[in-house]
């Protein structure tokens, strides 16, 4: 296969957040539109897919996020563009503290599914509400689904 036409890819995480009813997630600048996605990025290079997404939560929401069990592995590979790998991760968390958000991050918000069923609130991907229809299914798994070879660090 010629590499310089494959499109790229990315593994993604993203932190699942519910409490009374509502989900946390953060408003972002995406193009210069507003977009809504649960605190999600790339993991990276050496690091766990769950250190990956306390990391992420916390960047993006400066919540700390204890992370409790696997939601799913979504796969999204389109005919052109970045195929991406997301695997999502339910938690909780503690109080926020004063650090600065992550830049492109306009708020952080507890939303309702019903708010985000609505055009007030544009999901950044697909993955953003079919996670939250998993999650209200009742779709749980053991984390110890999860593994991570990391290369031993010099």
């Amino acid at each position: 296969m010629n590499t310089q036409s494959r499109p790229l890819s990315a593994i993604t995480v993203a932190g699942i957040i519910h409490r009374a009813g509502r989900f946390l997630l953060v408003e972002e600048s995406i193009a210069g539109q507003r977009r809504f996605n649960q605190p999600a990025g790339h993991v990276e290079p050496g690091e766990s897919l769950l250190d990956a997404v306390v990391r992420e939560v916390r960047e993006e929401t400066r919540h700390p996020f204890t992370p409790e069990a696997l939601l799913g592995i979504y796969h999204q590979n389109a005919a052109s563009g970045a195929r991406i790998l997301r695997v999502s991760v339910i938690g909780s968390v503690g109080a926020p503290d004063d650090a600065p958000l992550d830049s492109g991050i306009l708020g952080v918000h507890w939303l309702s599914p019903e708010a985000l069923s609505t055009p007030d609130y544009p999901p950044r991907s697909p993955f953003v509400l079919q996670c939250i229809q998993d999650f209200l299914a009742g779709e749980r798994h053991d984390l110890r689904l999860l593994h991570s070879l990391l290369a031993p660090t010099a």
